[in-house]
């Protein structure tokens, strides 16, 4: 439960590493003044998937960059106020090198929690819902212990240098160099929002259910009790939802 004045906060989809270094420096240096900004008010962080745009821990190596939000973690942790993170599917290879080093939480499924008399089912969204059968196969392929093994023995200069071409010639990276982004969605035709009413259906009712993955922010109802909540991005909506006890909103950081 929040301490009273204290608020809950939520964002997602960072995609720190794209579209080249400059940019993703920017973004990073505006996401840090947003936890600043809201650490004093802050019970709780949940930073939703896809903090980076390709990341892979070795047994002795992680990718080089990104100090300045690690270090502003580390800070916000060692103060006390917990931090958590969702692996997405863009940082599904994440082990334990953020939890021992940043002291975050990191969450591997969806995650369920009380605050205030509310009931949050918070997940990335990645793979949940009808459909998608493509992305679901390489999802297992990518979590398939043996696999990350295998890709443990590439150097890893070769293994980032590969991982992050293919960011760099995703989708998001090219909306991330245009800065602006077309996307739209229709949210009675969303995966995730079949997905949450299945979830009503076989009884798990919350009061929100927040995603992130899709980029878009949206705030809807799924009827009389419940909402789903998905948190845009960082890439170019700059969005984040903030619960103070009573409430929750969709914001954007104006820096």
């Amino acid at each position: 439960m929040p301490q009273k004045g204290k608020h809950i906060y939520f964002a997602s989809d960072f995609h720190l590493g794209v579209p080249d270094h400059d940019s993703s420096l920017k973004r990073e240096k505006k996401l840090v003044s947003w936890l600043e900004s809201i650490r004093y008010q802050a019970a709780e962080i949940f930073l939703m998937g896809d903090v980076f745009d390709f990341w892979f821990e070795y047994k002795t190596v992680v990718p080089k960059g990104y100090v300045r939000l690690l270090g502003k973690l580390a800070e916000i942790t060692d103060s006390g106020i917990p931090v958590h993170i969702f692996r997405g599917n863009h940082d599904i290879w994440a082990f334990d090198y953020l939890q021992k080093e940043v002291g975050i939480t990191l969450h591997r499924k969806p995650h369920i929690r009380q605050f205030n008399g509310k009931s949050f089912y918070l997940a990335h969204g990645d793979g949940l819902g009808p459909g998608d059968n493509g992305y679901k196969f390489l999802k297992k392929v990518f979590e398939n212990r043996f696999n990350q093994w295998l890709f443990r023995w590439l150097h890893p200069d070769f293994g980032t240098r590969m991982g992050l071409y293919f960011s760099h010639e995703s989708r998001i990276a090219n909306v991330a160099r245009e800065e602006k982004s077309n996307l739209k969605i229709v949210a009675e035709e969303e995966m995730l929002y079949h997905y949450c009413q299945s979830l009503i259906k076989s009884g798990e009712q919350h009061d929100f259910y927040i995603f992130g993955h899709r980029h878009v922010p949206l705030d809807f109802p799924l009827n009389e009790k419940s909402r789903m909540i998905i948190l845009g991005d960082w890439v170019t909506n700059y969005t984040y939802a903030v619960f103070d006890g009573e409430k929750l909103e969709l914001k954007r950081f104006d820096l």
